[in-house]
């Protein structure tokens, strides 16, 4: 399969949006989290830590902190004893829906043809 190439002012602005993007979902854990919240639309701290294998308290925090920044997560403080924290994709991070579909329909593809399951 051959690919066509645009002119090189275009490469370099598709090289420039995933630069872009990559600074943004950088690190080991972002796309993970990410899942983890689109996949069951609202999670709390707990069931985020469950989800992402490895990851500390500390690091999940941090990176949710991120998230939050960044505009693609939204915390909700909901008022019970005790205080529970909700996590869900904002509006802008339901843009990353298609983006995580395609990852793990890969990544089960990938598997395939590594280690054959």
């Amino acid at each position: 399969m051959e690919i066509q190439c645009a002119t090189t002012e275009q490469n370099k602005k598709q090289i420039r949006a995933v630069h872009d993007a990559m600074d943004v979902l950088n690190g080991k854990w972002k796309i993970s989290i990410i899942s983890s919240v689109c996949y069951y639309n609202k999670r709390r701290f707990s069931d985020i830590l469950q989800d992402v294998e490895g990851i500390s308290n500390k690091m999940l925090s941090k990176e949710l902190k991120d998230l939050e920044i960044n505009k693609l997560l939204k915390r909700t403080v909901l008022d019970t004893q005790p205080i529970t924290v909700e996590y869900q994709l904002t509006d802008y991070g339901l843009t990353l829906k298609n983006v995580i579909d395609t990852l793990a329909d890969w990544g089960t593809e990938h598997r395939k043809v590594i280690i054959g399951k």
